[in-house]
């Protein structure tokens, strides 16, 4: 129970620490956190509503469920994977376990995600949209998420430890996810033959429950949250398995 004691207090100084350095001298403080996704929000809609016209009903608020989940998984990724070489001289100076650490790191990300989610609720409150019971499948595909990110994080946390190029692999990656979202396209504008597999992306699932959710006032399909579901479970267990098998050769590359 004390080994259990010192995890959880080892976890909440982490994520502090990590909340603290993002902001540290930053004259705006938390306020980037929303001004980031109402800057990306208004330079999409000028040029969507603008310059190539798409008509979309609430183009703002469809493109606000749209860059919180992607800023979410992106910033908490390329984090993540980055975690265990920055805290190298910890892991050398305390036993703890190495887990800790990428799993720490996308949890230092929700409290930005918080305040992108309360301008999110404001944002779909301005656009005629009402808090009903369906607003509570908002819970369940953002825990879903975080699981994704985290079991994602501890795989590339680990390889990154032997490859150090990881990082803009994923880096890159993150750029063409980019495309590959729904963020200010419709889902209905894919076709039919690639829909499936936008709904096994967990990022492309979460904007379209959102979207559901927040645009359309109903609750995600079960087939798509299923789906969100077994990819997410699936990639922390295995994202466990992988670490657990990589950390016994950190030392020497540390």
């Amino acid at each position: 129970m004390a080994w259990h004691g010192d995890v959880k207090f080892l976890y909440k100084q982490l994520i502090l620490k990590d909340f603290k350095i993002r902001y540290r001298n930053m004259s705006l403080g938390v306020l980037w956190s929303l001004l980031n996704p109402l800057v990306m929000m208004g330079v999409l809609t000028f040029i969507f509503t603008r310059i190539f016209p798409s008509h979309q009903p609430h183009f703002p608020l469809m493109v606000l469920c749209g860059i919180i989940p992607f800023n979410f998984f992106s910033v908490a990724w390329v984090s993540g994977t980055t975690s265990v070489m920055m805290n190298a001289p910890l892991i050398k100076r305390v036993a703890v376990p190495r887990e800790v650490l990428p799993i720490s790191t996308v949890l230092s990300n929700v409290p930005h995600l918080l305040i992108q989610l309360a301008l999110l609720m404001v944002m779909a409150l301005a656009y005629g949209s009402r808090p009903g019971l369906d607003w509570l499948w908002l819970i369940v595909v953002w825990i879903l998420e975080i699981a994704f990110v985290c079991g994602l994080s501890l795989i590339f946390a680990g390889l990154n430890v032997f490859v150090q190029d990881t990082r803009y692999f994923v880096e890159s990656a993150n750029t063409v996810l980019f495309w590959m979202v729904p963020i200010f396209y419709p889902f209905s504008a894919i076709p039919p033959r690639y829909a499936g597999i936008y709904e096994i992306n967990p990022v492309a699932a979460i904007v379209l429950a959102m979207q559901n959710i927040l645009l359309q006032n109903h609750a995600p399909s079960l087939v798509l949250v299923f789906k969100l579901a077994l990819v997410s479970t699936f990639t922390i267990a295995v994202g466990h398995l992988i670490f657990r098998s990589m950390q016994r050769n950190f030392y020497q590359h540390l």
